[in-house]
């Protein structure tokens, strides 16, 4: 199986952030994902001339591979099996930042209004069926979430990630698409039976901060290094192995917990111009009832007959 040395990196310094790691397969997956949401864009943007693609959500979405790219192929994916902190770094990257940018993205939504045919009959069979519907739901998202997280960080899952480039490229994919399924509730315009108010938008944001927090909390607490492959390299530069296991983990809490209160924010202003939409609402139905009505009936008189 694919190994990994990290031992024979040099300190993380100067020259050292202009590094790249270009493995033609994750460059081939970003470039070609890219290549196929431009050519949806641009097919919408064809056919429906009166309705295209809006700029905001391809900027969102190419936004979302160049976070991608940064967080693997850039230092911090040369270095995110050397330094633990470098490996948070890369986490947030990838699950809240690149994967709220893919959901604000909407590719599953582009797909759908680019296709025709039967292509577009079986894509949209496919979104109707039992396990689309159960990806979609929100609490298959929130739980995903609430496994991934600490799975990744607090057992030997995360020790495989270091020593195994397969599993750990594969862990760069599981951020991802938890997060996209995470933030995709709440951010975006996918086609999904399940449609969060924004109250309960912001209750979901508040119930997922714990998960970060308890992850974050474990790790800074630790005492020693936990994870053997750290431990083997035998690193002679940078942080301690525990203030390396330390700042990771209150990155996490701190940097995590923070990006994932943001959104609050405009969910509160969304909420707002909910209640304000339902309140004018009803507004024109009370004004168009008393228009309707006898006069007199508007503040609750009796009707005033003639003479």
């Amino acid at each position: 199986m694919p190994t990994f040395v990290a031992s024979l990196l040099p300190p993380l310094r100067g020259a050292q952030f202009a590094t790249f790691d270009l493995e033609a397969v994750p460059l081939i997956l970003l470039i070609g994902v890219l290549a196929l949401y431009l050519a949806g864009v641009r097919r919408v943007n064809r056919n429906q001339p009166r309705h295209p693609w809006p700029a905001f959500r391809t900027a969102a979405f190419v936004g979302g591979i160049a976070a991608t790219a940064l967080g693997i192929v850039s230092f911090i994916g040369v270095y995110d099996r050397t330094l633990f902190w470098d490996h948070m770094v890369q986490h947030l990257i990838l699950i809240m930042v690149a994967a709220p940018l893919f959901a604000i993205g909407s590719p599953l939504r582009l797909a759908w209004r680019a296709t025709t045919g039967v292509t577009h009959r079986r894509l949209t069979a496919a979104l109707r069926s039992w396990p689309a519907r159960f990806f979609g739901h929100p609490i298959t998202a929130f739980v995903l979430y609430a496994l991934v997280i600490p799975l990744s960080h607090l057992t030997s899952w995360y020790e495989f990630t270091l020593t195994n480039s397969i599993v750990h490229d594969n862990e760069h994919l599981a951020f991802l698409v938890a997060g996209y399924l995470f933030w995709r509730q709440i951010l975006g315009d996918e086609p999904n039976r399940y449609k969060l108010h924004p109250g309960l938008g912001m209750l979901y944001l508040f119930l997922a901060v714990p998960v970060d927090t308890f992850v974050g909390l474990s790790l800074a607490s630790e005492r020693h290094e936990i994870f053997a492959a750290y431990s083997a390299q035998h690193r002679n530069w940078g942080p301690s192995l525990v203030t390396d296991l330390h700042v990771g983990g209150v990155l996490m809490w701190v940097v995590g917990d923070t990006l994932m209160l943001l959104p609050m924010i405009p969910l509160a202003l969304r909420w707002m111009q909910l209640e304000e939409r339902k309140a004018e609402r009803v507004d024109r139905e009370l004004d168009a009832s008393r228009g309707s009505a006898p006069l007199g009936l508007d503040r609750g008189m009796p009707p005033i007959s003639p003479g």
